[in-house]
């Protein structure tokens, strides 16, 4: 029995190929099971409810993916074959800003993560409209010891979270959105080494959150 669970658990991008959308759906259903084996019965026949799936086990697990997808879509660096020469380095610049986007996203659903943790699932139901937005630098509040750089750092991430990673404009009216990034860039001279730590130390505050610190 327990080796067809596990078959059931582990990855499988044979089941993808067939099926991507079904596949990729089974989050809920793999950790229904996860808990049944673990001797909390869940039955996974049913449509999952919103305490379901507001399991910080869940949230976490979506953050490491989102991470993981970032790491490979900022290592990788594409060819460009089948455009203009001239436009290749458009177009990294824009690859770039889909990889922050990933990385805002991983940091976005890990802070939503550590909310639901502190607050329970019916406190954070009592507080989730507060907080259905993308604004890292504001979600982060939870994190005691962010300096000035860390919060700028949030806020210009924000930007490729709501836009930057998906548009090449933030909207009408909104022209100046882009040129803050520049700002904080500039101001707080943020290295992807700076980046990159920040979100380490933002994701490992979860485990500090987890053991009630």
């Amino acid at each position: 029995m327990f080796s067809d669970y596990n078959k059931q658990l582990a990855p499988d991008r044979n089941a993808f190929g067939s099926d991507p959308f079904g596949y990729s759906s089974l989050a809920w259903i793999k950790w229904g099971i996860v808990q049944t084996i673990a001797g909390f019965p869940v039955d996974i026949s049913k449509t999952a409810t919103s305490e379901n799936l507001k399991s910080p086990v869940l949230w976490l697990s979506q953050a490491r993916a989102l991470s993981e997808a970032a790491v490979s879509v900022i290592q990788h660096q594409p060819d460009y074959k089948g455009i203009p020469v001239s436009l290749h380095g458009a177009c990294d610049s824009q690859y770039c800003a889909v990889g922050l986007m990933l990385v805002g996203y991983s940091l976005e659903i890990c802070l939503k993560a550590m909310l639901i943790m502190k607050n329970g699932i019916e406190g954070y139901k009592s507080i989730e409209k507060k907080h259905r937005h993308h604004r890292l630098n504001e979600l982060a509040r939870i994190i005691p010891d962010l300096g000035e750089k860390d919060k700028a750092t949030l806020k210009a991430l924000t930007h490729f979270v709501y836009w930057a990673g998906r548009y090449p404009d933030p909207g009408s009216g909104r022209e100046d959105d882009s040129e803050e990034i520049f700002r904080i860039s500039e101001k707080y001279k943020i290295s992807a080494h700076d980046l990159f730590k920040l979100s380490s130390k933002v994701m490992s505050y979860s485990e500090h959150v987890a053991n009630g610190l």
